[in-house]
């Protein structure tokens, strides 16, 4: 997986040898070397491209600042499978988290509070997003469905 942050200044990459790098675009040097439990299958900037949350095949998420000396600020640990997507909110409040465990997961961004859990598919969830408001979720399964969820 790779991204660029809001600015395209900085590339995320992730990997099954079980790291992210950060690295600068404009000189094309790694800048953060980021260590993980298990291979990092998604990847996502918040939208100021301060913090970095990168999925885990363990079912976990880890959350760096990337901003100072990549800090690791939280590790979201609630999924009993892969999760395969993660996203930031609009306002960067929250973190969305899809998993092969059937569920997606509503976290707090700021302190990884578990707040929420979609709970409804039959099969693995592979992908999740939010309205540009913020106020929807959208997830998709492998159950054939896309459901719309309203934020509690």
């Amino acid at each position: 997986r790779c991204l660029f942050n809001y600015d395209t200044t900085l590339v995320a990459t992730g990997s099954v040898d079980r790291t992210a790098k950060i690295w600068d675009r404009r000189n094309l040097k790694e800048s953060f070397h980021l260590e993980h439990e298990d291979e990092v299958l998604d990847l996502a900037f918040d939208s100021v491209g301060a913090r970095l949350a990168a999925a885990e095949g363990n079912g976990h998420v880890q959350v760096w600042d990337v901003k100072k000396n990549a800090e690791l600020l939280f590790c979201l640990s609630g999924h009993t499978c892969e999760v395969s997507k993660v996203c930031f909110s609009p306002g960067g409040g929250q973190l969305l988290t899809a998993s092969s465990d059937g569920t997606a997961r509503l976290w707090s961004a700021r302190d990884g509070k578990a707040l929420q859990i979609l709970d409804g598919h039959t099969d693995e969830v592979f992908s999740c997003a939010f309205s540009y408001t913020g106020e929807t979720i959208l997830t998709a399964s492998k159950d054939k469905t896309c459901r719309l969820w309203k934020m509690e």
